[in-house]
């Protein structure tokens, strides 16, 4: 995936996500992860080898992204939110090929630059319910399914199980402010990947009402990917 400089915020050139810059992200996110936690990922062999590909995580934690992008079999670029793009955080983000995203606004440059990372054949993370809550999938945006019919990309459920874990036991229920803290070190975190599916009807179309139909499709399909995941880990 080559570099595409424009102008940003201020005027100020940037560049598009990178292939490279996502590997050296998922390089850190290996030893970062293994590092101070133990993940178990199931079902890593699910996600295509190749072509476009989005990755639907359930979010209930700050680690859940570093999380994937250190278990997933590729390097992925994530949406992430604009806030998260401070001070020294802001270069380094985009040095991983990471995606900065405005979610007030319609934001051009992010659809941008998603789109061609499905266009490059790359993989796309997104948290579809759209920022961290109960990680239950209960409420799904509809930019998950725009950008899998508009990229033509298969969609791969993942279950990110035991981040709100702590030391005193499940923190599912609580405030997320209060589920910030990091999990115990050296704990379990499970990592499930689903069967990868198709988002649209097969028609191509790009209407409000085909999109809407195609976010009520993913919402089910991430809905039983989840309920599998806890059965399965018994978490």
């Amino acid at each position: 995936m080559r570099r595409h400089p424009r102008r940003g915020e201020a005027g100020r050139q940037v560049t598009a996500p990178t292939l490279r810059g996502a590997a050296v992200g998922r390089r850190i996110g290996i030893g970062l992860m293994y590092g101070l936690w133990k993940p178990r990922v199931l079902g890593a062999w699910r996600v295509p080898a190749s072509g476009p590909v989005i990755l639907a995580v359930n979010h209930s934690h700050n680690i859940d992204g570093p999380m994937v992008m250190g278990t997933a079999p590729r390097p992925v670029h994530f949406l992430i939110k604009k806030e998260a793009f401070t001070g020294p955080l802001d270069p380094f983000l985009r040095g991983i090929g990471q995606v900065k995203v405005d979610r007030a606004i319609a934001d051009r440059s992010a659809v941008t630059d998603a789109l061609g990372v499905l266009a490059a054949g790359g993989v796309l993370g997104i948290f579809p319910e759209g920022t961290r809550g109960e990680g239950d999938f209960a409420s799904l945006r509809a930019g998950l399914a725009y950008f899998a019919v508009r990229g033509g990309a298969p969609i791969v459920p993942v279950a990110v199980l035991g981040s709100t874990e702590s030391s005193g036991g499940r923190l599912g229920r609580m405030a997320p402010a209060a589920r910030a803290a990091l999990p115990p070190l050296r704990s379990r975190i499970d990592v499930v990947f689903g069967d990868a599916f198709d988002a649209g009807d097969g028609s191509g179309r790009r209407t409000r009402k085909a999109l809407d139909d195609a976010t009520v499709r993913i919402q089910e399909r991430l809905t039983a990917h989840l309920e599998r995941a806890k059965r399965l880990t018994g978490r």
